[in-house]
């Protein structure tokens, strides 16, 4: 997988976003990720989906890891926190062991451990919660000190002990509860949300199940200007293209199919630049209506913030 940070902010209002990648690149077979999509919709959408989403020579999904900094109101937000470094993922040959720099990534985009006020947790899969703890002296401790984590309820109560740690089905589950959710309510530093969770004047985080129990949306409005971060209800445009199409990793596949179609259509109709976890690329893009469906916009343009009116 290939290092390729970008740190160019996009100003939605009074808002600045900034990309911050861990790695890019192929990551498996397109039909194993998207199952439901066959060959046909990727052939059929290649000029869309190549060379930044997929790779036709070899049938291979292209995918980034990342996180979003969003600065709003003075608040230093981050979205979701990757894979993280030195974590037992032996179900995850991507993960295991994996050696990162999460937090000198952030750095280089300007943000210090400290300057952290709010984490969110678009859900509780390894990719997402690994940069939320730090080793110390034998323990994992919050990578964050004076930040609120903001952890879905229901993926809480799955992950977490209460539900024997997603029942007990997969080891990894209790392995990333144990060191990177645990050690937050340790801390002190944990809030559990359900429903919707207001951040700040433009940043609201919404429940939409299926991918996992809790997983979120976190809504963005700012002067007339939206966007949705939508996690991991997307991770290819193919999914865009077919809505009813879930990743191999949706557990509720019903419930992410009524989920996914629910956020496209409101950010086809108020304009929503759609930021998933995993799109490589431009890592956002736009939707449009298409009949009953959708149909892929323009990519986000990382602008400067001083093109910004």
């Amino acid at each position: 997988m290939n290092n390729d940070n970008n740190t160019q902010p996009l100003v939605l209002g009074d808002v600045e976003i900034i990309r911050v990648v861990e790695w890019q690149g192929p990551f498996g077979p397109a039909r194993d990720l998207v199952p439901q999509a066959d060959a046909r919709v990727w052939k059929d959408n290649e000029a869309s989906l190549a060379p930044d989403h997929w790779d036709p020579d070899r049938d291979l999904a292209v995918l980034a890891l990342q996180t979003w900094v969003v600065r709003s109101g003075g608040r230093t937000v981050l979205v979701d926190t990757g894979v993280g470094s030195g974590r037992e993922r032996p179900g995850s040959p991507h993960f295991h062991h994996r050696q990162g720099d999460f937090l000198g990534d952030l750095a280089r985009a300007g943000v210090r451990p400290e300057d952290v006020d709010t984490v969110v947790s678009t859900h509780l899969h390894a990719d997402h919660v690994g940069g939320n703890t730090v080793g110390a002296g034998g323990e994992w401790i919050p990578a964050f000190p004076n930040a609120r984590y903001l952890l879905p309820a229901a993926d809480d109560h799955h992950f977490g002990p209460d539900n024997g740690y997603g029942k007990g089905l997969w080891e990894d589950d209790r392995l990333i509860y144990e060191d990177s959710v645990a050690p937050l309510h340790h801390a002190g530093q944990a809030v559990l949300w359900e429903g919707t969770h207001r951040i700040d004047e433009h940043l609201t985080l919404e429940a939409a199940p299926g991918h996992t129990p809790g997983s979120a949306v976190l809504r963005l409005e700012s002067r007339g200007e939206r966007a949705v971060f939508v996690g991991d209800l997307l991770h290819s445009p193919v999914q865009i293209l077919r809505p009813s199409c879930n990743s191999c990793f949706c557990m509720d596949p019903e419930g992410a199919a009524a989920s996914r179609r629910r956020i496209l259509e409101r950010a086809a109709d108020r304009r929503e630049l759609v930021i998933p976890a995993h799109f490589a690329g431009p890592g956002a893009l736009e939707v449009h209506r298409r009949g009953a469906d959708f149909a892929l916009g323009a990519g986000a343009a990382h602008r400067p913030a001083e093109e910004k009116a």
